[in-house]
């Protein structure tokens, strides 16, 4: 997706460039894609296999999942690490490397430690029947550590991406450079990134193959399948803040991309009408084959048109904010963190209905969308949480804990750049 660089210059901040009150779609963007991944998980028990060992089980069961599970899987998350890399790039130029990087560890360095050691750890030692620790240890080591940081890894490869950019910029600073300014990216720019993005996944997963996970630096979990996904859109949500592409990015190119994920999204369905039993054939996993060649391009055009398209949807549709876009937005990173413990819980409720796999879902889908939200709004009043959650309170000019409103969210653009 990158486009030509042309000569280094100063990068003016889209608050110097153009006011900033369009950035309020990139808040109602990131917390649809955050809906979208607990809608995902939702889902999960009611696959014909669920995914990752979920701890919910239960008899309803649908086929259909599995299409739902490969298109979210192609770019929820991947476009939530383009936002990222944009938020990483444009809070630092605000803020200074020092200052943010104090902010990045408060905000999502202390959540990760303590409910990975302090609360997910523990559950997991007493649901294995508390085996002995050496072997506890072993298995966990082996599933890539998963089992305790569970989607928590998420934001473990967000502190790591954004070590990366900083020690970049660190080296960047000691030769004198200056950051470039990078062209919007065209059709041809475009369709070069699906290409590449194709090529390279299908290379990693001739000996990764989809969820096998392996323990990145020691100590995080990482599925290397999807990681030339999510560090390619994290880099390219850096170069998206340089160049304002977020912004600029023509209808022209965008409606046509988004035309192209959603075609590509349909067909994934269409396999599952047309040919439920050639799903595995046609969907491989990983190896030297034709069908994993055709499962990593499929989910490249997924991710590249949706990521184009949805950039300028939003940002056609959504234009001014308001109290409830503001209290969302600002709900959104810790709906996030709590939302498989409140899913496990509305899916062990109605685990014993007589009711269908779609019935059960569309109950855990707009029960769990309501109580992460709910929890996540709420975390702000309470200080200890509002700890733990990494969010923040917001106070009146009388002191008083306080939602943002749309002035503050349309104005500075800062609610963004401190929540992912």
């Amino acid at each position: 997706m990158p486009g030509r660089p042309t000569a280094p210059a100063r990068v003016a901040l889209p608050s110097e460039a153009r006011g900033t009150s369009r950035l309020v779609f990139l808040d109602a963007l990131r917390a649809a894609l955050v809906v979208m991944v607990i809608v995902h998980h939702a889902s999960q028990p009611y696959g014909p296999a669920a995914e990752g060992n979920w701890p919910v089980a239960d008899a309803a069961s649908s086929d259909w999942f599995v299409p739902f599970w490969t298109v979210n899987a192609a770019v929820g998350l991947g476009l939530l690490f383009l936002l990222a890399g944009y938020v990483t790039a444009l809070a630092c130029d605000h803020k200074g490397e020092r200052r943010f990087a104090a902010d990045r560890w408060r905000r999502i360095g202390i959540p990760l430690v303590v409910i990975v050691l302090a609360v997910n750890l523990p559950m997991v030692y007493l649901v294995m029947s508390r085996p002995p620790l050496g072997e506890f240890v072993g298995s966990l080591y082996e599933d890539g550590w998963r089992p305790i940081y569970m989607h928590l890894w998420f934001l473990a490869h967000l502190l790591l991406y954004t070590a990366a950019y900083l020690g970049w910029r660190w080296v960047r600073a000691r030769r004198g450079g200056q950051p470039r300014r990078w062209r919007v990216p065209g059709h041809r720019a475009i369709a070069g990134y699906v290409v590449a993005l194709s090529l390279l996944t299908w290379v990693i997963r001739w000996e990764y193959p989809v969820d096998t996970w392996v323990p990145l630096l020691v100590l995080l979990p990482a599925e290397p399948a999807k990681m030339a996904q999510y560090v390619s859109l994290f880099a390219l949500g850096v170069l998206a803040w340089r160049g304002d592409w977020l912004r600029r990015l023509p209808r022209r190119v965008g409606y046509p991309w988004l035309a192209v994920g959603l075609t590509a999204a349909a067909s994934v369905y269409l396999l599952q009408a047309v040919a439920p039993e050639r799903w595995t054939s046609v969907m491989t996993l990983g190896g030297v084959n034709g069908g994993s060649l055709l499962r990593s391009t499929w989910e490249a055009l997924i991710c590249a048109g949706l990521a184009a398209g949805l950039v300028v949807l939003f940002r056609d549709v959504v234009r001014r904010s308001g109290p409830l876009l503001a209290a969302v937005a600002a709900a959104s990173y810790a709906a996030y963190i709590v939302h498989v413990y409140l899913l496990v819980a509305v899916q062990a409720a109605v685990a014993g209905l007589p009711v269908s796999a779609f019935t059960k879902f569309a109950v855990v889908s707009i029960v769990g969308v309501a109580l992460c939200f709910a929890v996540g709004h709420l975390s702000r009043y309470v200080p200890g949480l509002r700890v733990v959650l990494g969010t923040s309170a917001v106070r009146t000019p009388a002191g008083r804990p306080s939602v943002p409103t749309s002035d503050d969210v349309a104005s500075t653009g800062h609610l963004l750049a401190r929540r992912l």
